[in-house]
């Protein structure tokens, strides 16, 4: 074509190599591949067509990776386009590492093939054509979602751009295929790839195993099955868990606990670790009691909308019971619940969430919080925004979000006011002053480079920092990103912590991780590592009657958990005591292992990686190959005699140089009530005074609720220059005139 010439190099070794036949196959792939380029090819074909029998297929992957990168070190890559022709590339995570480690093109046969037999089977109404151009529409808007994810606007960027990182993968396949790529932890080595591939190769082509089955078993990617890829979520797990909340069964929760280590052990990074006991264990009754380690407990950012406003309210009223907080998630809270007196039925979210959608965020909802949390990504789904189809957009969710019912409800992946850590900065010092007794937090997602990031958000005066983890739950996101987005929270837990402590930012921060936090050796796990306190969202679900049917997205749960149908929340059974009965539990479990440990206060666990050691699952022989160094390294030897107690250095705002304090003082017969005489107030603004009015607003709404005052009672004349956020959520009954300029952000989150 054009006079382009093209060679096919056939990716397959000889059956008979046996384990050294991947190795060495592959660096005469890589070899044969310059020889073309430097002979005039213009395209290269890396082709497993030829797998069969007596052939092996090598993993399409590291075949292009290994050649991509020989071709840059012999200066050959710009003379030569490389194609993948491949069974193995079928979904959207397939196409993006392909094409993020240099593939030019991809043809994906296998897929074209099957594509083929489901028509000629009449299980697909389509022609050829029709059905080929679905495929490729759904891979062309799936490679488009990972490249937004990125920032990324051309496919030309994001070719060969290697912006991943890897997971248990050692320095001899890092360094001969993907060079440069992170993989922190080493991993396995080419013998070990070379004896899956063999494996596989040998079930393809075993006669025996096809004697009872007309199709291949399922894997269990997506979904438990029995024989099939390890899940956290066992069903006698979830069974288990239900008994002990439910009964507060200490013998249902031993075999809760049981079975949830099993499965950790084969599915995270925690389970190839054990804790290191003391000699002489304590006495239990020295161990700082249960009431005290719940108040490190939160639910994670759940919106209503996502799950039933019985759920949503049983579990706020649960976790203000015990003195520990529940989190509104991204959707609002309705004005209700922060009425209520009774103590024991609050139903008041004590952490509000503010997230790039800022649905329900008024002046009102954040006075009436105890900590707001600025969502900047979500473990589960990094880079991608929340959505809310207009199915499950109800009468009292369109009102609590302030939007239309049956409208499908989108959060942007990025804040429209955040585009570098000066914007975050400025939004934490927004809703500082919008409300001052509230602790700000920030959401970060575990992946490589997260301490940077977290050290940033601390000078950028952020009180808390959430680090979420990737196997968090979610009802909102794509499989794509679920099962290949973001990374666990050991990483980013262990990374955050040894960045703040070396750069003495530790002490003013309080560090948070969530994902999959079920057992004692969970939160003991992420305290060791740095964890102040710890997130639980999926496990309060199940107390409350979920069974994981993975229905959240259709507005069908079958138990009345995640639902907006009238007629399926009737059949929630969840009760405010199963929780508290789950969290007591999981703290008297966490009492048992600080006095083995020799621990009497919890504060003292947290960094302490003295007190745990890498020790791999031998039901895994791949877990041997990880290396921990830098996950157990003690941040403490980075900077030593740091202060590490988080949140014990508070972090200086400024409030009392703010010009709403004479504001405020200026207005307080106002806000008293007495509503018999407007005030007119004249002042002099400059651009220091930030976010002016936020405090007035957070006095009123403390007051007066969403309502703000009756009638307009307040007169601002202002002269000058003002600083960012000009009347920030301001509310009704206040009225601002300024003569002059203002900054950025003016009226943001306007309340009137």
């Amino acid at each position: 074509y054009k006079g382009w010439r093209t060679k096919v190099i056939d990716c397959v070794f000889p059956v008979k190599d046996g384990r050294p036949g991947l190795r060495k196959r592959l660096d005469q792939i890589r070899r044969e591949a310059c020889d073309a380029a430097r002979n005039g090819y213009t395209i290269i074909v890396l082709s497993d067509r030829m797998a069969g029998p007596q052939f092996v297929p090598v993993s399409m992957l590291i075949a292009l990776g290994a050649t991509h990168h020989f071709l840059i070190n012999e200066r050959q890559r710009m003379k030569v386009a490389l194609f993948v022709e491949s069974g193995e590339a079928r979904e959207v995570h397939h196409m993006c590492v392909l094409l993020g480690y240099g593939a030019d093109a991809i043809c994906p046969y296998l897929v074209f093939e099957t594509v083929a037999a489901l028509r000629e089977e009449g299980i697909i109404q389509l022609t050829d054509l029709e059905a080929f151009y679905n495929y490729f529409l759904s891979m062309e808007r799936g490679i488009a979602k990972v490249m937004a994810k990125m920032g990324i606007s051309t496919l030309h960027s994001y070719k060969g751009a290697q912006i991943f990182e890897a997971v248990g993968l050692g320095d001899e396949v890092i360094d001969f295929c993907f060079k440069n790529t992170p993989s922190r932890i080493g991993g396995i080595n080419f013998n070990i790839l070379a004896d899956e591939v063999l494996e596989r190769h040998s079930i393809a082509f075993n006669k025996k195993y096809f004697i009872d089955q007309l199709i291949l078993r399922n894997p269990g990617f997506y979904h438990w099955r029995n024989g099939g890829e390890k899940h956290i979520n066992h069903p006698m797990a979830i069974a288990t868990l239900q008994e002990a909340a439910s009964l507060n069964s200490r013998n249902a929760y031993r075999q809760f606990v049981q079975y949830t280590r099993e499965q950790v052990k084969d599915c995270t990074l925690r389970g190839q670790m054990e804790f290191v006991y003391a000699s002489k264990a304590v006495p239990l009754d020295e161990v700082e009691p249960a009431i005290n380690i719940v108040k490190r407990f939160v639910t994670g950012a759940m919106s209503f909308g996502s799950i039933s406003y019985e759920t949503h309210t049983t579990l706020a009223i649960a976790m203000n019971r015990v003195g520990a907080k529940s989190n509104t998630g991204e959707g609002g809270e309705d004005s209700e619940r922060w009425l209520t007196k009774d103590p024991d039925y609050n139903r008041r979210s004590a952490i509000k969430q503010v997230a790039s959608g800022r649905f329900g965020v008024t002046s009102a909802y954040i006075a009436n919080a105890d900590e707001l949390q600025i969502k900047m990504a979500q473990g589960a789904k990094p880079g991608e925004g929340g959505e809310l189809p207009g199915h499950k957009v109800s009468i009292e969710i369109a009102k609590t979000r302030h939007s239309i019912p049956g409208v499908g409800l989108i959060s942007p992946p990025p804040h429209h006011d955040i585009y570098s850590i000066e914007d975050l900065s400025q939004l934490i010092y927004d809703l500082k002053c919008a409300n001052p007794n509230a602790r700000i937090s920030v959401k970060l997602v575990s992946e490589v480079g997260v301490g940077i990031v977290a050290a940033g958000v601390a000078k950028g005066k952020a009180e808390h920092i959430t680090i979420s983890g990737h196997d968090g739950g979610t009802g909102a996101s794509s499989w794509t990103g679920i099962k290949n987005a973001g990374l666990p929270w050991e990483l980013g837990i262990s990374e955050t912590h040894q960045v703040l402590v070396a750069n003495n930012l530790r002490s003013r921060v309080v560090l948070q991780a969530d994902g999959q936090i079920r057992t004692a050796q969970d939160v003991i796990t992420a305290a060791l590592l740095g964890a102040d306190e710890f997130g639980f969202s999926t496990a309060p679900l199940i107390t409350l009657g979920c069974i994981m049917m993975r229905k959240c997205h259709l507005n069908t749960c079958p138990v009345g958990v995640a639902t907006q149908d009238p007629e399926l929340r009737k059949k929630f059974k969840g009760q405010p005591e199963h929780v508290i009965n789950y969290l007591f539990l999981l703290a008297e479990e966490i009492r048992e292992e600080m006095a083995k440990l020799g621990i009497r206060r919890f504060q003292n666990l947290v960094g302490r990686t003295e007190l745990i050691r890498f020790t791999p699952n031998p039901r895994n022989p791949k877990a041997s190959f990880l290396d921990y160094t830098l996950l157990l390294c003690n941040a403490l030897s980075l900077r030593p005699e740091t202060n590490i107690v988080g949140g014990s250095v508070r972090q200086d705002f400024e409030l009392e140089a703010r010009l709403d304090n004479k504001l405020i003082e200026l207005s307080q017969e106002i806000i008293d009530g007495n509503f018999l005489q407007p005030v007119h107030i004249e002042m002099e603004i400059s651009n220091r005074d930030r976010a002016f009015g936020s405090t007035l607003s957070y006095h009123i709404s403390r007051r007066y609720g969403e309502d703000g005052l009756p009638k307009n009672l307040i007169f601002v004349n202002l002269k000058g220059s003002a600083g960012q956020s000009f009347c920030l959520f301001l509310v009704k009954g206040v009225t601002v005139t300024l003569e002059g300029e203002c900054n950025d952000y003016v009226g943001k989150g306007l309340s009137g």
